[in-house]
């Protein structure tokens, strides 16, 4: 019996053992496959992360990317999930050496592996996963001896938090650097990218935030073709003054937070000064008293002021605003800018609305179509 007893031991420290070092689906392991953790200085983080625990850094914000260099066949990535209930499960974008392998994945449980080959292929937890992109470059095998940068962006908003636990990996190396200039939105659903991919479940199927993609929100794709890093500091149904959807919060007063849609913890300004700000909020608000409404825009940039003393703040209005509010919007702006007599305060009125994506929101081709036009103003208003 106790030799029983010991074998049975010896075969779960064997799984155990097995289970960290070679336990994955579709790939060749690596030869000299180690464990990094997030707190490694060749992990760069991009987004409001909090880093009180560097081990697990946590984020809740759309549009938030952990990015890393590694050299060899593979890397398998680990990720905790809140899963705040059996229904909402995050979803992240994994693009591996810029469009190699593009992959939109909903993660399954609170903690999966994502494995990454060399050539752009990948698995999550076992199970193939399918390219958003056509390569016939995937009909190499993994590269033991190649570079390979992997990004992961957060493509939904704060339905719950995310945390980077670390990579398995032959050898990481320093990652290209972050651009040095700096833009945040700070917006709602829009700027969330909620709404906007329907290539794996239509418009009315699934949950609400299927449909999530920040990494093709307007807001991202106009800073990568300014080359600048990106905050999106945005909660679906969010409003200046008024919220929809019985929500109680309005974005003045979640705007320090770590965690917006939650309205917990503080954000620390000092670790991101953006160049640039732009502030896409009143679809939600609808056509209110404009006296309040620009009382409260005056108020709201005033504070961006005071944590932003020397960026640019430009106000949008909505790209999916009908003719009777974008007219309105049009008024409360010119209002509020005459209000700040800030020379660092400008705005910029879209050309049209865009509605093609679930519930009214921009499409992926639409929100391709917004960031044209902002990208082209701040080019010109920023010297980039």
């Amino acid at each position: 019996m106790k030799n029983l007893y010991f074998l049975l031991i010896g075969v779960l420290a064997w799984v155990a053992v097995m289970g960290q070092s070679g336990g994955h689906g579709g790939g060749e392991q690596g030869g000299r496959e180690q464990w990094f953790a997030a707190d490694n200085p060749n992990i760069q983080y991009m987004g409001r992360i909090d880093l009180s625990n560097p081990k697990l850094p946590r984020f809740w914000d759309p549009g938030a990317v952990v990015r890393f260099h590694f050299r060899g066949p593979q890397c398998r990535i680990v990720l905790h999930d809140q899963v705040p209930d059996e229904k909402v499960h995050n979803y992240v974008l994994v693009l591996v050496g810029g469009n190699l392998g593009v992959y939109r994945v909903k993660l399954a449980g609170q903690t999966d592996t994502l494995t990454v080959l060399g050539n752009g292929k990948a698995w999550m937890d076992g199970r193939a996963l399918t390219s958003q992109v056509e390569s016939s470059r995937w009909t190499l095998k993994p590269d033991p001896h190649g570079d390979h940068t992997v990004t992961i962006c957060k493509a939904t908003e704060g339905i719950g938090w995310m945390e980077f636990a670390g990579v398995f990996a032959d050898a990481l190396l320093p990652p290209p650097a972050l651009p040095d200039r700096k833009i945040e939105c700070i917006g709602n659903s829009i700027t969330c990218g909620a709404g906007s991919d329907t290539r794996d479940i239509p418009c009315g199927h699934g949950e609400w935030y299927d449909q999530h993609n920040a990494w093709m929100s307007y807001g991202a794709l106009t800073a990568r073709a300014l080359k600048a890093q990106w905050h999106l500091t945005a909660v679906s149904g969010i409003g200046l003054i008024h919220s929809c959807c019985q929500m109680t919060i309005t974005m003045p007063e979640v705007f320090d937070r770590m965690d917006s849609r939650g309205n917990q913890g503080g954000w620390d300004f000092k670790q991101y000064q953006p160049d640039v700000v732009t502030v896409c909020l009143g679809q939600n608000d609808g056509i209110q008293d404009s006296t309040a409404f620009c009382s409260a825009y005056v108020r709201f940039v005033g504070h961006l002021r005071k944590v932003y003393p020397s960026a640019r703040i430009v106000l949008l209005t909505s790209p999916m605003g009908n003719a009777e509010l974008t007219a309105a919007l049009k008024r409360y702006i010119g209002a509020v800018l005459q209000g700040t007599r800030d020379p660092l305060v400008s705005s910029y009125f879209f050309s049209k609305q865009w509605s093609h994506g679930c519930g009214g929101h921009p499409d992926i081709k639409e929100h391709l179509e917004i960031a044209g036009e902002l990208t082209g103003y701040l080019r010109g208003l920023m010297n980039w």
